[in-house]
């Protein structure tokens, strides 16, 4: 077993679970310190939407979920987010989990690929909301990651999220 920590769209149980077929033994809230979510990463297939990303920066926090996953998991993760194309890069990270004077190392994923002109979709805002929701982030994470300008999703992104969804089928 290992841990992995979600910041982005996969902090959804459907996301992570359907979308991505990685079932977990547990879930809970974590702060990982030191480091600041961005939304300003550019998608696999270009779109006008930008998709979750995390920067080191000794000021800030990021809050996110840590699953408890089969290692496969992890490799799975890695596939289905374009880590072994270069999309993200997979690192590990200590994570306090909520309440724990303790961190735990988790593997998470990173990107320097950015554009800083880009937004996220509002559907896909609606993913990292509900994420956070569902497993009681503080209610101050949830409030800011509401507060990040969004912009519809266009026509073309909706088109390229069917095309790697059913790809992402055929792999389970």
């Amino acid at each position: 077993m290992v841990w992995y920590f979600a910041y982005g769209s996969n902090m959804q149980t459907a996301t992570l679970c359907g979308r991505r077929g990685i079932q977990f033994h547990r879930a809970q809230p974590g702060l990982a310190r030191g480091w600041r979510l961005v939304l300003d990463k550019p998608g696999l297939i270009p779109t006008s939407g930008s998709f979750a990303n995390i920067v080191a920066d000794p000021d800030v926090d990021v809050w996110g979920v840590l699953y408890q996953i089969a290692a496969a998991g992890i490799e799975h993760i890695d596939l289905t987010e374009g880590v072994l194309i270069g999309n993200y890069a997979r690192i590990e990270v200590p994570v306090w989990p909520a309440g724990s004077d303790a961190p735990i190392n988790a593997f998470t994923l990173t990107s320097g690929r950015r554009e800083p002109d880009l937004q996220p979709s509002t559907r896909y805002m609606s993913l990292l909301i509900a994420g956070a929701e569902e497993h009681g982030l503080p209610s101050d994470w949830v409030a800011y990651l509401r507060s990040i300008s969004t912009q519809p999703e266009t026509a073309e992104a909706t088109q390229a999220r069917a095309f790697i969804d059913e790809a992402l089928l055929r792999r389970k």
